[in-house]
C-alpha cells in the first residue's frame, strides 16, 4: 500500500519556519522582538501553511552573541518575556496545530553562566573540568594554534589561575567539556526540562564543534586560504571540528528525545555530504534531520543544482529523510544572492524537492539584505572581522508601511529596509501575485499533493536554462520545471495541466507537446 501523509512522522510531511525572535515582533516598544510578539503573529504561520516554528535562543544571556552565549539554560531572558509567556505561546501554538522547536546550544555557555563562574575560581573548583582549561604552551602563549570562528586565537588566558580556556567562538563563549559525564548529564537534563514544557524538538547549534582533539594537536595550515576568506580559515579545522566522539553524544540526545514521543532533533553542521551522513547515526539513531546547507553555496545553475540533488539523494543512508535549507540568520538572503525574480524560482525549488524544507523568516516576503551603517553594527563577528557580519540578514520583519514597520512602536534594534513602503506583509497581503501569495500557494499545493510532500523524486532534465524533475506518489505524477535563467525556455511534455506558476497566472492551463517558460519562471504541472 502506498505511504500517505498520515502514516509518516509529522516532520517528514511538515514545513519548518525559523523565527529570529529579536527581529520578528516587538510588543513592548523596546525595539526588540519578544515571545508575546510571536504569539500575536500565530495567524501568520497558519495562513502561510507551516507546521513548526523554530525559535532562535531565548535563554538568559549577556547577548555577547545575541543569545548564543547562554547564562541559564532553563529560563527565558527578560528581553523576550517569561517562562509563563513561553508556556502560553506553546499552548496557543498547539491549539492552532503548530509545534514549537527551540535552539539547543550544547557546545558552549556564556562566561557569566554559574558553571563557568565557579570553574574559574581555582584549578581545584568542582566545575573546573566542565570546561577546557589547559596550561600555556612552551613559549608561555596559547596551548596550540587553534583559531576562533569569530577571529583571533581560540584560547583566552586567565591570570588568576594561570591557565587558558578554549572557546570556538567569542571569549565570552567558553566551550563545555563533553568528555565530563556530569556535563553530559546536566545538558541532557536541559532537553528534558523543555520537552516537559511541550517543546516539539530542538535545532542543535554548532554540533560539529562539540568535541576537540584530546591531545590538543595543532591544526594544519590551509593551503587554499586567501585574504578574502575568514581569518579562522587560515588553518584546517582537523582537530577542532567533526571529531568521532560527537556521534555518541548525539545518540544520547536522541534517546532523550525519543522518550518523549514524536520529537524532532535537527543538527547544525556545515559539512560535506560524505561526513554529514554520519550525523543520521548508526541505524538512524542520530539526528532525524542533519541540516543540508548545500543549496546556499551551490552555483545557481541548473546543471549544478541537479548534480547537487543527485549527490545528496545518493549519499543518504537507507531510510534517512532528506531536508533542504535556502537561508538562515547566518547567511545572505535568497533575494540578495539570486535576485528577486529568481528568489521566486528558488522558493518553488525548496518547496517541491523531496525532503523537509526550512524557511527563514522574511523569505516569504522576498526580504533582501539591509545595509547597516557603521554606527548601528551589532554583530560581534562584524566588529572583529569587518565584512563577515550577519546583521544585514537579521533586520526586523516589515509588517506594515508605518514607521517601525509594524514591528515596533519604538526604535528598532536594527534598521528596517529602505523599501519598507512597498515590501511589507500588509502590502503583499492584498497583492494576488506577491511573494507572500506565492509562498502560500506553494504550501497549499504541497499540502494537497502527497507527491510533493512525501513522493519519490525522479530527475528529468538539466540544461543551461532549465532544471526539471518529477515527484510521484502512487499513480500521481507531478512535473516541476524551473527556468533558472533570464531567457525564454521550453521543455517537451506529452499532455499536462499547469497547477502553479511562480507568476501566479497560469493555473489550469493545458499543455500539449511543449511547456513554454517565461524568463525566471517555474511551473508545477500534473502529467
Amino acid at each position: 500500500m502506498a505511504e500517505n501523509s498520515h502514516t509518516v512522522p509529522w516532520w517528514q510531511n511538515g514545513i519548518i519556519y525559523q523565527v529570529y525572535p529579536r527581529s520578528f515582533q516587538d510588543t513592548n516598544g523596546d525595539g526588540i522582538g519578544d515571545l508575546n510578539g510571536i504569539l500575536s503573529r500565530l495567524d501568520h504561520f497558519v495562513h502561510l501553511g507551516i507546521d513548526a516554528i523554530w525559535i532562535a535562543p531565548i535563554y538568559p544571556s549577556p547577548m555577547a552573541d545575541f543569545g548564543y552565549d547562554v547564562a541559564d539554560h532553563c529560563a527565558v531572558d527578560p528581553i523576550f518575556g517569561t517562562l509563563a509567556d513561553f508556556d502560553r505561546l506553546v499552548a496557543a501554538a498547539q491549539a492552532r496545530g503548530l509545534r514549537i522547536i527551540l535552539d539547543f546550544v550544547p557546545n558552549h555557555t556564556s562566561d557569566r553562566h554559574p558553571w563557568f563562574t565557579e570553574s574559574r575560581v581555582s584549578r581545584d573548583s568542582t566545575k573546573r573540568d566542565w570546561y577546557i582549561w589547559r596550561d600555556p604552551g612552551p613559549d608561555g602563549g596559547p596551548p596550540n594554534n587553534w583559531l576562533s570562528e569569530f577571529g583571533g586565537p581560540a584560547w583566552t588566558f586567565h591570570p588568576a589561575t594561570g591557565q587558558y580556556y578554549y572557546h570556538a567562538y567569542l571569549p565570552q563563549q567558553p566551550d563545555l567539556n563533553w568528555r565530563n559525564v556530569d556535563v553530559r548529564a546536566a545538558m541532557l537534563d536541559v532537553l528534558r526540562f523543555w520537552f516537559e514544557r511541550g517543546v516539539a524538538g530542538f535545532r542543535v547549534d554548532a554540533i560539529h564543534h562539540l568535541f576537540e582533539d584530546e591531545q590538543l594537536r595543532d591544526n594544519p595550515s590551509n593551503p587554499d586560504w586567501h585574504d578574502w576568506m575568514s581569518p579562522a580559515r587560515r588553518v584546517l579545522r582537523t582537530h577542532t571540528m567533526d571529531q568521532p566522539e560527537v556521534h555518541a553524544a548525539i545518540a544520547e540526545m536522541r534517546k532523550v528525545a525519543d522518550a518523549y514521543g514524536d520529537r524532532l532533533m535537527i543538527g547544525e553542521a556545515y559539512l560535506p555530504f560524505d561526513r554529514l551522513m554520519a550525523y543520521y547515526g548508526v541505524d538512524l539513531t542520530g539526528f532525524q534531520l542533519p541540516f543540508n546547507f548545500e543549496l546556499i553555496h551551490t552555483p545557481w545553475q541548473p546543471t549544478a543544482v541537479a548534480a547537487l540533488v543527485a549527490a545528496y539523494e545518493a549519499a543518504l543512508p537507507q531510510g534517512a529523510w532528506p531536508n533542504w535549507v535556502l537561508g538562515n540568520h547566518d547567511r545572505a538572503r535568497v533575494a540578495s544572492r539570486l535576485g528577486p525574480e529568481q528568489a521566486r524560482v528558488a522558493a518553488m525549488l525548496l518547496l517541491t524537492l523531496r525532503g523537509t524544507p526550512t524557511i527563514y523568516q522574511g523569505e516569504e516576503l522576498g526580504m533582501e539584505n539591509v545595509p547597516i551603517p557603521l554606527d548601528r553594527v551589532q554583530d560581534p563577528w562584524e566588529r572583529n572581522v569587518p565584512g563577515f557580519g550577519r546583521d544585514p540578514v537579521r533586520t526586523p520583519m516589515p509588517w506594515t508601511a508605518e514607521p517601525g514597520g509594524g514591528f515596533t512602536s519604538g526604535h528598532p534594534w536594527l534598521p528596517l529596509g529602505a523599501d519598507l513602503a512597498t515590501a511589507n506583509a500588509a502590502a503583499q497581503e492584498v497583492d494576488p501575485r506577491s511573494m507572500l501569495a506565492l509562498y502560500r500557494a506553494l504550501l497549499r499545493l504541497r499540502r494537497a499533493e502527497p507527491a510533493l510532500a512525501i513522493g519519490k523524486f525522479f530527475p528529468v532534465a538539466a540544461t543551461e536554462e532549465v532544471f526539471a524533475y518529477e515527484r510521484r506518489h502512487g499513480e500521481r505524477r507531478l512535473l516541476v520545471v524551473l527556468n533558472m535563467s533570464g531567457e525564454r525556455s521550453e521543455i517537451c511534455v506529452d499532455e499536462a495541466v499547469i497547477l502553479l506558476s511562480t507568476h501566479l497566472d497560469r493555473e489550469k492551463e493545458a499543455v500539449s507537446r511543449r511547456l513554454f517558460l517565461r524568463p525566471n519562471e517555474g511551473c508545477v504541472a500534473q502529467l
